[in-house]
């Protein structure tokens, strides 16, 4: 009869508390979790969360699950929570949902060039409003049409909403007899390069972001 060979059993995968909690809304007693339709992707796996700089510069939007890792490790501490209230529970503690953090220790950022061109950055740059009209922006114009040689740059770019869009077409300012309240100009500070490349923010942000100018 030959030896029968000992079978090893496959390792347990150690789980961290990102990964094992659930969202649940702040209760007395038990808290349940939230329920959500079979096959989708709890939504907090897509969040995003601010992190400030000691100084409370702001660095970058960092995935919820990151986040709760600097919070667990204590390298970062909650300047605001979730809006809405929500903890993350495992089996052994409970994390709130934070919106915004700040790192424990100073990390110096080197310095970054100009502050790329993006439908999302050059929304908040113009306040979602359209230049021409003061509407809700809907779409991106040229000031000098592509058609013109108008290039694709901040100068050259401002919010617009369809109805303006439409009108101007390929014609230019002097031709319509529109004139721009404030010439448009790249956004200076670098936590624009964090908003370039964002499709949305949170309100909590805007306080840390500074304010939109055109």
């Amino acid at each position: 009869m030959p030896d029968r060979q000992p079978t090893r059993q496959p390792a347990l995968k150690a789980t961290s508390l990102a990964s094992r909690a659930s969202l649940c809304p702040p209760s007395r007693g038990s808290l349940p979790q939230l329920d959500r339709p079979p096959g989708h992707a709890p939504s907090w796996r897509k969040r995003r969360v601010l992190l400030l700089n000691t100084t409370f510069e702001p660095l970058t939007a960092l995935p919820l699950r990151r986040a709760i890792v600097l919070l667990v490790c204590g390298k970062a501490e909650v300047v605001h929570g979730d809006s809405a209230g929500m903890v993350l529970h495992s089996a052994t503690s409970a994390v709130e949902v934070p919106s915004v953090i700040r790192l424990s220790n100073f990390v110096r950022v080197p310095y970054r060039g100009r502050t790329p061109l993006t439908r999302a950055a050059l929304m908040l740059r113009d306040n979602h409003r359209c230049v021409y009209c003061g509407a809700r922006a809907e779409t991106i114009d040229h000031v000098v049409p592509r058609s013109r040689g108008g290039p694709h740059t901040w100068e050259n770019c401002v919010a617009c909403c369809t109805k303006c869009n439409h009108r101007k077409a390929d014609k230019t300012l002097s031709e319509l007899g529109w004139r721009l309240p404030v010439a448009p100009r790249a956004p200076r500070g670098r936590h624009w390069r964090l908003l370039a490349g964002l499709s949305e923010t949170d309100p909590l942000w805007l306080p840390y972001l500074g304010e939109p100018a055109a």
